[in-house]
């Protein structure tokens, strides 16, 4: 079923819920499925990141059931289980299947928790989310890239997400507080709304440096107590972050 209220004459809201059938269906281009697997895998065990040499099962199960070639557009499909980036129009980009595990690994994230995601972009990280149990709450800045990726996701019947257009920078007050935050774009800071809408144990992911240069992935950690702590993890290269500041 989907749901799609105008929230302004900009925003929209779509819920998401995946038809009867859906996990039935045979698994499109399940071998080069099966080969990014093995990629990610690889590039896991070789990179030491917070600790760990590897992904976990769960989220390289997630990412098997998602079909990422119907998250992206007609021409660059054939290339959807590359190990690499692909554009998705309007200057954006899907990222790297292997940052996509890594950043949802590092959210340590599972069944019923509520994550926030900030660009949206082809919705394929939301997707992986949403197969891994979480409630997925995903925003874009850019309309024609949110009514595409609503439409995407309800079509390959993707569940427990919504879509919302508008400026991910400050976050998702009336939906928080989250288990998790991933941001999927270049921020020059970390941006305190979204730490306000953290909750104390949870984590958030996010490019930080200076737009279409080299940035780093941060792992940005909310304790108990509310105190917060952050860690630069590896060198990235994301589309930045826009919008009103």
């Amino acid at each position: 079923m989907i749901v799609i209220t105008l929230v302004t004459a900009l925003v929209i809201a779509v819920t998401l819920g995946g038809p009867a059938g859906a996990a039935d269906a045979p698994v499109a281009r399940a071998a080069e499925r099966a080969r990014m697997i093995d990629t990610i895998t690889a590039i896991a065990a070789q990179t030491r990141v917070a600790g760990a040499t590897g992904i976990e099962r769960a989220v390289l199960d997630a990412i098997a059931q998602v079909p990422r070639h119907e998250l992206v557009p007609a021409n660059v499909a054939p290339h959807a289980y590359d190990d690499r980036p692909l554009p998705i129009g309007y200057g954006q980009t899907i990222s790297q299947p292997y940052i996509v595990a890594l950043m949802t690994d590092l959210l340590a994230v599972g069944p019923g928790d509520r994550v926030l995601e900030v660009g949206t972009g082809s919705g394929y990280q939301a997707a992986v989310l949403a197969a891994l149990g979480c409630t997925v709450f995903t925003i874009e800045i850019v309309p024609a890239l949110a009514r595409r990726a609503a439409g995407d996701l309800a079509r390959i019947g993707s569940q427990a997400v919504t879509v919302r257009q508008g400026d991910g920078y400050f976050g998702w007050p009336d939906q928080g507080p989250f288990d998790a935050v991933v941001v999927t774009a270049a921020a020059s800071h970390i941006p305190p709304p979204l730490v306000a809408q953290l909750k104390p144990g949870g984590r958030m992911v996010i490019p930080v440096g200076p737009p279409f240069y080299v940035q780093h992935l941060v792992l940005v950690a909310k304790a108990a107590d509310g105190s917060v702590t952050t860690r630069r993890l590896l060198p990235v290269r994301f589309v930045p972050l826009t919008g009103r500041r």
